[in-house]
C-alpha cells in the first residue's frame, strides 16, 4: 500500500468558485440614476448630467432644499436660454404706442386751448376796435357832464359793465408814469407835478387806452410833462 503525501497532491478548488474571482468585476445589468432632483429631498444632485451630457451644477445645501429656489448659476443659465415670448414683445410695443398717443393728445389739447383763447381775444379785440369811436364819445360826454341826469347814462354804465365782464379794461389816468409801451404822447407841456415825482408823467388823457388781458387794443393818447429841475 503506497502512502500518498497530501502536501504533494494538488488541492482542487471548488467548481462553483470562478477562477480569478478576486480580480474580476461583478457582472449583470448596470443601473444609472439620471434624475436631476433627489427623490428624497428634492435638491439638485451634485454633478448631475456628467454622464448624460448636461452641465454640472453646484450642490445645494440644507438651507436650499426647497425646489422653488434655484441656484444662481442655474438661474443664469435659464435666463440665457429662455426666449422672449411673442406676447410679451407685443404688449411692450402696444404700451409704447399708447404712451406716445397719450403724449400727442395732451400736446394737441394744450395747443387747441391756446388757439381757442387766442381766437377769442382776436374776435373780441376786433369788435372793440370797431366800437372805439362810440366809446370815445361816451368818455368825452362823461368828462363834460353831459350824461348826468339823462337816460343814456344808464346805457353807458351797462356798456362799461359788459366790457369789464368780457375782460376789456380802460386805462389811462393823470399822474400815471409815462410808459411808451402803453402810452402815446401827443403833447409835451410844462406843468407842475406833485412833489417827489420822478420821470415823465401823464398830465392829461386825450383818449383812454383799451386792453384785453396782456393784449393792447389801443394805446392811451396823452399829454405829458417832465418834472422841473
Amino acid at each position: 500500500m503506497t502512502d500518498s503525501n497530501p502536501v504533494d497532491q494538488p488541492v482542487d478548488k471548488p467548481l462553483d468558485e470562478p477562477v480569478g474571482a478576486e480580480e474580476s468585476e461583478p457582472t449583470g445589468p448596470r443601473v444609472t440614476d439620471k434624475r436631476r432632483l433627489d427623490p428624497q429631498t428634492g435638491a439638485v444632485r451634485h454633478g448631475f448630467g456628467s454622464e448624460g451630457g448636461q452641465p454640472d451644477l453646484p450642490a445645494r445645501g440644507p438651507a436650499d432644499e426647497s425646489p422653488e429656489v434655484l441656484d444662481s448659476e442655474f438661474a443664469e443659465e435659464v435666463a440665457r436660454g429662455d426666449e422672449v415670448h411673442p406676447d410679451t414683445t407685443l404688449a411692450a410695443d402696444l404700451t409704447r404706442d399708447l404712451q406716445r398717443l397719450q403724449a400727442e393728445y395732451v400736446n394737441y389739447k394744450k395747443r387747441v386751448d391756446r388757439d381757442r383763447q387766442m381766437h377769442r381775444d382776436l374776435a373780441v379785440g376786433s369788435v372793440i376796435e370797431s366800437l372805439l369811436p362810440v366809446l370815445d364819445d361816451i368818455h368825452l360826454a362823461r368828462q363834460h357832464g353831459d350824461l348826468e341826469g339823462t337816460p343814456f347814462a344808464a346805457i353807458a354804465d351797462k356798456l362799461d359793465g359788459t366790457l369789464t365782464k368780457i375782460g376789456v379794461e380802460r386805462y389811462g389816468q393823470p399822474g400815471d408814469p409815462f410808459d411808451p409801451n402803453i402810452h402815446e404822447a401827443l403833447m409835451h407841456i410844462e406843468a407842475e407835478l406833485a412833489e417827489g415825482t420822478e420821470g415823465t408823467t401823464v398830465v392829461q388823457v386825450l383818449q383812454p387806452g383799451y386792453r384785453l388781458g396782456q393784449r393792447i387794443i389801443r394805446v392811451a393818447r396823452v399829454a405829458v410833462a417832465d418834472p422841473q429841475t
